[in-house]
């Protein structure tokens, strides 16, 4: 079970809406280990070397060199990767963009592991060095890059994998309550609702959810929903009350109290950072 919160929150500055980077390994350096994690960015790892699996859904998959890994938003998934020389680009992305493509692509609602041919491989090789150079640049375009970047994965064979349990099948019984946070993020979810949700008394649910996530269900939700309303402060032109509301706190004064205390700053001083950071990046590209 879990021995630190796995839920590991990252943030995009605002008005930011992609990150990516370039990762390697050495190859004296020892097995990286096992670890469960899941976050509220969407996540696009695309290996050029790699040794180990990456588990999701209750499904274990077997990487190897040109495999790519896609994970939408709050999903929990694993990685054991081995030992040995490895490489590999972090793309981590705004919901909201991958929300845009997720009306093709059916595929991008769950995590998946795929094995692009030849062809593609090239393709996203170009793609992936193109995406760190704008990254680097702030260069507006890195959005489009990574939509194309995205496509291509959701286009690629998909790798099978094997069934895993233990660990895996607890997080399994815990997902339909997470489910029902993503789809009803403004409805009030008691513990017991939850638990119900999943068929589990309250007071196993509850402890399997702390061992499993180390964390309370309740303090889950308020992540979720924090970040959820933060994508929703940049994506939208709706009220900060309206906004409020529909991610399910009890007053605007409660959420940006709870907002402050997570981002730093307030419901509005991050909508204004954000508003800042574009007009800044605009009259760069004049």
């Amino acid at each position: 079970m879990a021995t630190r919160p796995i839920c590991e929150p990252v943030e995009l500055a605002p008005g930011t809406s992609v990150m990516a980077e370039r990762i390697a390994i050495e190859a004296n350096t020892g097995g990286l280990g096992r670890f469960m994690h899941f976050h509220d960015v969407a996540e696009l790892v695309l290996f050029k070397r790699v040794t180990g699996t990456f588990i999701a859904d209750g499904r274990r998959h077997e990487l190897r060199d040109g495999a790519i890994v896609f994970v939408p938003s709050m999903h929990h998934h694993d990685f054991e990767l081995g030992r040995g020389a490895m490489e590999w680009v972090l793309v981590q992305v705004d919901p909201y963009l991958v929300e845009k493509l997720g009306l093709r692509f059916s595929r991008l609602s769950r995590p998946f592991c795929a094995f692009p041919d030849a062809t593609a491989r090239t393709r996203i090789a170009v793609l992936a060095d193109w995406l760190i150079e704008a990254a680097s640049r702030r260069d507006r375009k890195i959005e489009r890059i990574v939509e194309l970047l995205i496509l291509t994965a959701a286009e690629a064979e998909l790798g099978g994998g094997s069934e895993v349990d233990g660990e895996a099948a607890h997080v399994e019984r815990l997902l339909p309550a997470l489910e029902l946070l993503r789809t009803s993020p403004g409805q009030s979810i008691s513990l017991r609702a939850a638990a119900s949700q999943c068929r589990l008394s309250s007071a196993y649910f509850s402890r399997r959810f702390r061992q499993v996530f180390a964390m309370t269900f309740t303090d889950y939700a308020r992540t979720y929903r924090l970040h959820l309303a933060a994508r929703r402060l940049l994506g939208g032109g709706a009220s900060i009350s309206e906004i409020a509301y529909g991610v399910g706190f009890s007053s605007p004064a409660h959420f940006t109290a709870r907002f402050r205390q997570r981002f730093g700053m307030t419901p509005r001083e991050y909508r204004s950072s954000a508003g800042a950071r574009d007009l800044a990046e605009g009259k760069e590209g004049e």
